[in-house]
């Protein structure tokens, strides 16, 4: 049979591989669904906030129209919150889809995008969907090694993506760090800032990057409410950047790409200072239990600036797979990394506290389980 006429960069994709359904395991193993827990898809385990849901349900009763393409009221109130004009933001279908307009609007074949060892999966994705070429600079310590980045350009780079904090592997680079890297790098190159996480960082870790955006029209900064604001279901994110950048990326976007109950409550969720002061705490205190569970355990982490850690659980390069599997069966579900070359080790999401003593009772019980296995 003839294949069908499909590019061989579409065909080289390996599709994105989201965490695993509580749904679906308890298909799999017979489980109740109420009895799992999920600490896979660094979701806020509070879920919404209550003034988002109110609105989103407000919302709900005009659902018989489309909804508004350029996002207006959400958009003036990311304007206002970070003292930018309204068309320096684009609104995304979560934060997602800004970096899928990025590559679109300044990737094609021939153009290289630049990226770290163990960030987010869909840089590469995004890159190759483009025909792009991908240029994978090896970590440092877990995180991006800046000037190696800066290094890696070349006459064909148009792209790169930073992810701050980085996800699977938490680490964060510090203000210094990226200015001196948007400082140095060549005007002509766009950088993607991805900061999906930046609201779980300290206080004193925190820095304007609004602020880079008003001095350099080569940068994007991607922000989303997935994480911290707990809209991961309803898919909004958005982008700040010049005025020639926004105007190329909205000439690729989706019409209608945010709808209606997205741009409800993501709006009411703007507002919820107190929403967000519980998220960062609930976060914090899930940290310190969790990392101080590996150190009682041994185990090897990576510390962490977002709301997941990384943690090692084997020497082999199975034992993530086989640590994953012991947890499931037991109604626990995380996230393997063999996928960003990282197979001895397990991606986890903070959780409830009662949701983190559930896979730290069943921890130890998998790691003895697979450690049986490889003997």
């Amino acid at each position: 049979m003839n294949k069908l006429p499909a590019p061989d960069h579409i065909r080289a994709i390996a599709p994105y591989i989201a965490g695993k359904p509580i749904s679906e395991l308890a298909r799999e193993y017979g489980l109740q669904e109420h009895t799992i827990v999920k600490l896979a898809s660094n979701e806020n385990p509070l879920g919404m906030s209550p003034k988002a849901r109110e609105a989103m349900l407000e919302a709900a009763s005009d659902l018989g129209r489309y909804p508004d393409s350029n996002g207006f009221a959400l958009k003036a109130a990311l304007a206002e919150k970070f003292s930018v004009p309204a068309d320096w933001v684009t609104l995304g279908n979560g934060s997602n889809d800004i970096l899928e307009l990025a590559a679109r609007a300044f990737l094609a074949p021939g153009k290289q995008a630049i990226y770290a060892q163990h960030s987010f999966a869909v840089y590469p994705l995004a890159t190759q969907g483009a025909g792009a070429q991908g240029i994978v600079v090896p970590a440092r310590n877990f995180g991006h090694d800046l000037p190696a980045m800066l290094q890696a350009v070349t006459p064909n780079t148009n792209l790169v993506f930073i992810a701050n904090p980085n996800n699977p592997t938490g680490t964060f680079a510090p203000a210094e760090e990226v200015e001196r890297f948007l400082m140095q790098l060549p005007p002509r190159v766009v950088v993607v800032l991805d900061e999906a996480y930046n609201e779980y960082l300290a206080p004193e870790l925190r820095f304007d990057s609004t602020e880079w955006v008003r001095r350099f029209p080569n940068l994007i900064v991607s922000r989303t409410f997935s994480k911290a604001y707990g809209l991961a279901g309803l898919r909004v994110g958005y982008a700040l950047a010049q005025p020639e950048v926004t105007d190329l990326m909205n000439r690729v976007r989706q019409p209608f790409n945010v709808n209606t109950l997205a741009q409800a409550a993501a709006l009411a969720a703007l507002d919820d200072v107190e929403f967000l002061r519980q998220t960062y705490t609930l976060n914090r205190d899930g940290m310190a239990a969790m990392v101080h569970a590996f150190e009682q355990l041994g185990l090897e982490y990576v510390p962490s600036f977002g709301n997941f850690v990384l943690v090692k659980v084997g020497a082999t390069d199975d034992a993530g797979a086989k640590v994953y599997r012991a947890l499931l069966k037991r109604g626990v579900i995380v996230r393997p990394v063999a996928n960003y070359g990282l197979p001895q080790w397990l991606r986890i999401s903070i959780g409830l506290p009662e949701e983190n003593a559930v896979f730290l009772a069943a921890l130890p019980v998998a790691l003895a389980e697979a450690q049986k296995d490889a003997s």
